[in-house]
C-alpha cells in the first residue's frame, strides 16, 4: 500500500535523500534507525507532503495512487497521518478543537478519546501550551486516533518522554496500529494478518518502541539510503553493541 521507489530529495540547496526505496504492505509496522541528519526525519516530511522537502526524482505510490507531488491536505484525505518529534505550540486553538478538526467529518466522541491518553484536563487548553514532553506526545496520538489514519508515521515517539509515559504511549501506539505483543516472537519474516489494516513507519533512537509495538522489519537509513534491512530487534541489538559502523560496512 506504500511504494517509494528512487526517491531523491532536497532540502534548500542540500541533497538529502540520495535514492530510497521502500515498500510498506498492508497491515505492517516497519522501525526505522539511523544517525542524526541521516534524513529520517526528512523522509517523513517528504511523505506528508511538505513542500521544502524538494522530490528531484522518484515516486511516491499510496493506496495505488501516485502522491509524489500530491499537496499535505490530500494525503492526510487519502489516510496518511503523522506524529511529529517536534510540534508547534498553537495560542488560541484549543486542544479540544485541534481534535475535532482532525475527526473530520467522523463521529467521533473527543472525551473518550482523550480518556484514552489521559488528555481529558488538557482538552481546554491551547494546544501544547506548556504542555511537557510526554503531554505534547500523548496530545499528538490523540490527534491522530481522532483521524484514524491507515498510514501512521511516527518520528521518534519516545524523544523527551519520562518512564511514567512511555508504556501509555507505546501501548497507545500499539493499538492505534492494531497490535499486541500476544505471540510476537521478534521474527522478521513477513506475515499475513488478514484482520490489520494499519501500517506504520516509527523512527526511533532509544529502542523502547520495541518494547510495546511489535514490528515486522528494521531498516537502517544512512547518508540518505537504505543501508540494510531485516529483524527490527536484531538491527537495534547491533546498533546499540556496535554503533553504525556495521551498516557503513556493509555498505561499502
Amino acid at each position: 500500500m506504500l511504494m517509494i521507489e528512487g526517491l531523491q530529495v532536497k532540502l534548500g540547496a542540500r541533497e538529502i535523500l540520495k535514492g530510497v526505496d521502500m515498500e510498506i504492505r498492508e497491515g505492517e509496522v516497519h522501525i526505522l534507525f539511523g544517525p542524526n541528519g541521516s534524513g529520517k526525519t526528512s523522509l517523513l516530511m517528504t511523505l506528508m507532503g511538505y513542500p521544502q522537502y524538494r522530490i528531484t526524482a522518484g515516486k511516491i505510490v499510496f493506496k495505488g495512487t501516485d502522491i509524489t507531488h500530491m499537496p499535505v491536505h490530500e494525503r492526510a484525505q487519502l489516510g496518511m497521518g503523522m506524529s511529529y518529534q517536534r510540534p508547534p505550540t498553537i495560542h488560541g486553538l484549543k486542544t479540544r478543537d485541534m481534535v475535532s478538526i482532525c475527526a473530520g467529518n467522523g463521529e467521533q466522541d473527543v472525551e473518550a478519546l482523550a480518556s484514552q491518553v489521559n488528555m481529558g484536563d488538557f482538552l481546554d487548553r491551547d494546544l501544547n501550551a506548556g504542555f511537557s514532553g510526554g503531554e505534547i506526545k500523548r496530545s499528538e496520538l490523540l490527534q491522530l486516533m481522532a483521524q484514524n489514519p491507515d498510514l501512521l508515521l511516527f518520528d521518534e515517539p519516545e524523544s523527551g518522554v519520562d518512564m511514567e509515559n512511555i508504556a501509555l504511549i507505546g501501548n497507545a501506539i500499539a493499538a492505534l496500529l492494531e497490535r499486541n505483543s500476544a505471540g510476537y516472537s521478534g521474527s522478521c519474516r513477513m506475515r499475513t494478518h488478514p484482520d490489520r489494516r494499519k501500517m506504520g513507519l516509527i523512527i526511533t533512537h532509544t529502542g523502547y518502541i520495541l518494547n510495546y509495538v511489535p514490528a515486522d522489519r528494521g531498516q537502517v537509513l544512512f547518508d540518505g539510503v537504505i543501508a540494510c534491512r531485516g529483524n527490527p530487534q536484531e538491527i537495534f541489538q547491533t546498533i546499540s553493541r556496535s554503533g553504525y559502523q556495521e551498516c557503513i560496512e556493509c555498505m561499502t
